[in-house]
């Protein structure tokens, strides 16, 4: 089995020269069962021709190594091909690692790709740009970019900058005022916060926020009702706690396919916690079974 392991050159795996995650590591954990990997550190911006130029030599496996972010410019790259994605979840959160059930663990990972089994998950797509996770639009975008802000101002780390910006974004309580095109059918709506998912995702404990399936086939749409800083306060809140509710504090959808129209002409897009800017209307579809991804035996995650 021949391998390419792409990874971040920005990620913990490459600027460091030992430990249980560095890139010697890695290169051991895919010899002690028997895959042959090649073990690249690379810029975002390479990712694209790097995942082409595997394709091309017929690599067995593509592994993207990172956060869901390096995960997403992989798995883009693939997506509509025959050669699979591996995954080395190697972030914060890596919400799509386990979601799919992937260990968290580099020896667990490596032995998911090393086992070679495949299914197809579906992908979600915002004008022609790939999410495996979700996209969203309104307070998390702007709290994101206060955050890299905050960051490049006072040196903080990711999480007191988000803090910070979180406050700030709180406090300003912006509206956002769309059309929305689900299936065909139209509805004007005021809302802080649009969240569109690629497939559906839960919203009561003990697994708020995770999805059961990938390859359901659906967009989901999560639209907070809150128009006050109060109510985006007790969302908030209900949100850390898992107790959010359909129709008291999220409107929730599920389409194919999206169109998202607003009076202006480019709006901030989150997309796998990645800030674009992007030109309106904004078009999100499904794309069923369009990634073809190695994944452990668990037939509720993969087809």
């Amino acid at each position: 089995m021949k391998a390419i392991v792409l990874l971040n050159e920005r990620s913990g795996a490459c600027l460091r020269l030992g430990g249980p995650q560095s890139v010697e590591a890695i290169r051991t954990a895919f010899a002690a069962v028997g895959v042959e990997a090649d073990v690249s550190c690379i810029s975002a911006e390479r990712i694209a021709d790097e995942v082409k130029a595997a394709v091309a030599g017929r690599a067995d496996v593509v592994v993207a190594g990172g956060g869901d972010g390096t995960i997403n410019a992989v798995a883009a790259a693939l997506a509509g091909g025959e050669t699979p994605l591996g995954v080395l979840p190697m972030g914060t959160l890596n919400h799509f690692a386990k979601d799919l059930g992937i260990p968290l663990d580099l020896e667990g990972a490596v032995a998911v790709i090393a086992a070679n089994r495949s299914g197809t998950v579906d992908i979600g797509r915002v004008n022609d740009q790939v999410f495996i996770n979700n996209s969203s639009l309104g307070v998390y975008a702007r709290a994101v970019i206060e955050r890299n802000h905050t960051r490049n101002r006072l040196g903080l780390g990711k999480w007191p900058a988000m803090l910070l910006a979180a406050v700030k974004t709180f406090r300003l309580a912006p509206m956002l005022h769309v059309r929305l095109d689900i299936d065909g059918n139209a509805v004007r709506l005021k809302t802080p916060l649009l969240f569109i998912g690629n497939n559906r995702y839960r919203l009561e404990l003990p697994k708020v926020g995770a999805r059961d399936r990938l390859d359901e086939g659906v967009l989901s749409l999560y639209v907070a009702t809150a128009h006050t800083r109060w109510g985006m306060l007790k969302l908030l809140f209900r949100a850390a706690f898992g107790k959010l509710r359909e129709s008291r504090d999220l409107e929730a959808m599920y389409a194919k396919e999206v169109w998202i129209d607003t009076r202006h002409r480019r709006l901030h897009v989150a997309i796998d916690g990645e800030i674009l800017r992007m030109a309106t209307p904004l078009h999100y579809e499904i794309r069923p079974g369009a990634l073809r991804v190695l994944v452990p035996e668990r037939p509720e995650t993969a087809k």
